[in-house]
């Protein structure tokens, strides 16, 4: 699979977590980089049963896979690579996830604004777009547990690991709380694996009463 001194630095991380386990691997035809609409060049997964099972996404793409064309000599291309993990008991990987990752790195690409630890946004509806009736509506993003970051011939790459939120944890992360509060829920969500088939962990907040409007304060009794 290799494409270049990045794409393998990517790949030793890997076989360093998984051995010789042989991924599932999704190529495109025309990336961005000749052209294409596709940032990621690859994504690779992996079938993993502990501590439950599910399915460890990687692209590649998001950083420098071949030679050194950005400016910025310690930190190869955006600076990372997306991850993401899928609580399933599937044989195969599904495929929707590699089709999320791809989007949100068009976004980056496009817009020119980047992901990191702690960010997060919305994604109009449930990300997994055959699941209609999921409540995972919205993102944060974590250096995924176990990859960290790396040092490649072309900078570091951190690999940055895509969680999946409900609205209502999506609110309460906001305000750069996201971290804080994937902390006291990771004993639910081990190596924060995403679950679309999950209910929100926190609870909505309790409106908060507010003085009336109508001034004058309120009215004694006679």
């Amino acid at each position: 699979m290799s494409d270049g001194a990045g794409w393998d630095a990517i790949d030793g991380a890997l076989a360093q977590l998984y051995g010789g386990q042989a991924p599932v691997h999704w190529t495109v035809g025309h990336p961005w980089s000749l052209g294409g609409p596709d940032p990621l060049e690859g994504i690779s997964a992996y079938r993993r049963d502990d501590p439950v099972p599910h399915w460890h996404y990687v692209g590649y793409g998001m950083s420098e896979l071949g030679e050194k064309e950005w400016d910025d000599p310690e930190v190869s291309g955006w600076g990372f690579e997306f991850t993401f993990r899928l609580t399933t008991d599937a044989e195969q990987p599904p495929v929707w996830p590699a089709n999320f990752m791809q989007n949100l790195a068009k976004y980056v690409f496009q817009s020119g604004k980047w992901f990191e630890p702690g960010h997060t946004i919305k994604a109009n509806g449930p990300i997994a777009a055959d699941r209609p009736d999921s409540a995972i509506q919205a993102v944060g993003f974590v250096p995924d547990p176990e990859l960290g970051t790396i040092a490649t011939v072309n900078g570091r790459v951190a690999f940055l690991q895509i969680v999946g939120l409900t609205m209502t944890e999506y609110r309460a992360a906001l305000g750069g709380k996201l971290l804080g509060l994937l902390d006291g829920l990771a004993p639910r969500l081990p190596l924060f694996v995403t679950d679309i088939d999950r209910s929100s962990l926190v609870a909505e907040p309790r409106p908060q009463a507010t003085w009336p409007k109508w001034g004058g304060g309120l009215r004694g009794r006679p």
